[in-house]
């Protein structure tokens, strides 16, 4: 008898489950909040060069910036240069200053703004950008705050998927709900830019374990026949994660009470683990029976299954336990080893790389669009819903595997179609947007469900490790690739659909799992790809319906 059948005894889809996805929906829901914050925490609004008051004198007092700002060949007036003298205006004197100077008319000599920039407060009140000038020579440290971020949640998905293979999730859990209250706090208290990119990065390493011991702890208290349903409604967390974000951020203008804000959920997270249950299939491949015995006696309760004490006696449980459990510890090296294993990991991360690129390139620009911020940003979540509707039909008749290739496709589709429309044409251009955001949330959505189902329990953390790395190494360059416009307008989106494309066409490598048992150990996962005879001879895989 494996897990599954006790699984089965003590029901694979109840109330059981359905709190526990209850109980793991708030960290889904302050993910979004946080890796999409930059949006409104580091938002750049229109400034100028700080300036003179207009003399008392002055006839044109609307037209005293244009004396000192010089225009773009938009007719915008210039956010980062002004010029060294004053300029005259029609029907003005300004210009004597300049003259005694012996400036060429023709040609005003124009200098960086020396005494700092005013800024437009109508839509913020505060931003990162505001606080510290990140704007003009200083705006790659206002995109690296989110590169920053990201390298923070690299380095966490390392850390936190081995060692909740090696201590357990729901442990683990704990700590990334208290590190990421104490940093959160932390970076809302920061004095200086320096110290906020220090304490951002942190709070990027404690959130990672958000990434990736979430899903598997839902994932492994779920029969094969309900991980679908479960894991698309599970997403929509992250859904209203982000239109939750759109409502916050406009109702708090100022950067440091916004991240307050989506902070502070954390106080209640910890105090909801008292009811998370450990995984039992990690509690049995660690041979700690008594535990597993326990939540498994408490599932069936939940759940209304009459347990029969033989096939659920702790002696019953310690035979499962024995053919499940590892010897040596978990390493990423084990992902490695086996030709199979390998082949899916080298698979994955390129398919995580992608989904990230992709998803965050998208998300993090909402400029050029006919709507504000706020309401792009609400357009974002929305279009959610529907694609992952869509993700819940295509996975159980399409499979997983098509599913991931078909998403990605369509957001570079999307991306490069974007590319053909000329800049004045902004209603297709937010719509192919809104379509590419949908798309790529859709391939995200997809990659958790069937990464999870790829690799066994033995190595799942360590493997959504992995690829967390990889896929937050691809958010992490996302922010940076936008600016690459400096050298041509469309090179971010074509960096963004192009690889895209490419996770799309690597997804098409990986096996199908959509009617397969989750493997157990590494054993499980090389059976798959040995010949059909050896496969009766040693041990079938079973095969239920989705």
């Amino acid at each position: 008898m494996g897990f599954e059948e006790l699984l089965e005894q003590v029901g694979g889809f109840g109330p059981f489950q359905l709190r526990n996805v209850a109980l793991l929906a708030l960290p889904r829901v302050l993910l979004p909040l946080h890796f999409l914050l930059p949006i409104f925490l580091a938002a750049v609004p229109a400034h100028r060069c700080a300036l003179p008051g207009a003399p008392a004198n002055f006839s044109h007092q609307d037209a005293w910036p244009e004396a000192y700002i010089p225009r773009e060949p938009d007719g915008m007036l210039s956010s980062c240069l002004r010029f060294a003298y004053p300029q005259a205006l029609p029907n003005t004197t300004l210009g004597e200053e300049r003259q005694s100077h012996g400036e060429l008319e023709d040609e005003p000599a124009t200098v960086p703004c020396s005494q700092g920039w005013e800024y437009d407060h109508s839509e913020f009140s505060s931003t990162i950008a505001t606080e510290w000038d990140l704007v003009c020579e200083q705006k790659g440290l206002n995109r690296a705050a989110s590169t920053f971020f990201f390298a923070g949640v690299l380095v966490g998905a390392v850390a936190f998927g081995y060692l909740s293979d090696r201590f357990g999730r729901r442990r683990l859990l704990l700590v990334a709900y208290v590190s990421t209250l104490v940093l959160g706090l932390a970076s809302a208290a920061s004095v200086s830019y320096v110290m906020f990119a220090i304490t951002r990065t942190l709070t990027g390493s404690a959130l990672a374990g958000f990434t990736i011991i979430v899903m598997p702890l839902e994932l492994e208290w779920l029969d094969v026949e309900h991980r679908t349903v479960a894991g698309v409604l599970s997403s929509t967390f992250w859904t209203g994660g982000v239109m939750l974000l759109a409502l916050v951020g406009y109702l708090i203008r100022d950067w440091r009470w916004l991240l307050l804000a989506v902070t502070l959920p954390c106080a209640p997270g910890i105090l909801s683990l008292w009811w998370v249950p450990e995984s039992a299939r990690w509690l049995l491949t660690q041979g700690r029976v008594k535990e597993a015995h326990r939540y498994l006696l408490h599932c069936a309760r939940l759940n209304g299954r009459p347990v029969c004490e033989d096939s659920l006696s702790q002696e019953a449980v310690s035979k499962v336990a024995a053919e499940e459990r590892v010897v040596r510890r978990p390493s990423y090296l084990d992902l490695f080893r086996t030709p199979r294993l390998r082949h899916i990991s080298l698979c994955c991360v390129v398919v995580w790389f992608g989904v990230n690129f992709s998803y965050y390139g998208l998300s993090l620009d909402v400029s050029g669009l006919e709507l504000n911020v706020y309401q792009t940003q609400l357009l974002f979540g929305a279009v959610e819903l529907p694609f992952k509707l869509l993700v819940y039909l295509s996975v159980r008749h399409a499979g997983r595997r098509l599913t991931q290739a078909g998403t990605l496709l369509g957001t570079a589709l999307a991306l490069g179609t974007r590319l053909l429309v000329s800049s004045d044409m902004k209603s297709w251009s937010t719509v192919l947007a809104v379509m590419g955001k949908g798309f790529s949330e859709a391939a995200f959505t997809t990659a958790y469900l069937f990464t999870s189902e790829l690799y066994p329990t033995v190595l799942r953390q360590t493997g959504m490790g992995l690829t967390a790395l990889v896929g937050r190494l691809g958010g992490s360059l996302a922010p940076l690739a936008a600016l690459l416009d400096g050298m041509w307008l469309s090179l971010p989106k074509l960096a963004y659909g192009g690889i895209a494309l490419l996770a799309a066409g690597t997804a098409l490598l990986l096996p199908e799992t959509r009617q397969a048992q989750l493997p157990e150990t590494i054993q499980d996962v090389e059976r798959k790809s040995a010949p059909t005879s050896l496969q009766e001879e040693e041990m079938p895989m079973k095969q239920v319906q989705n």
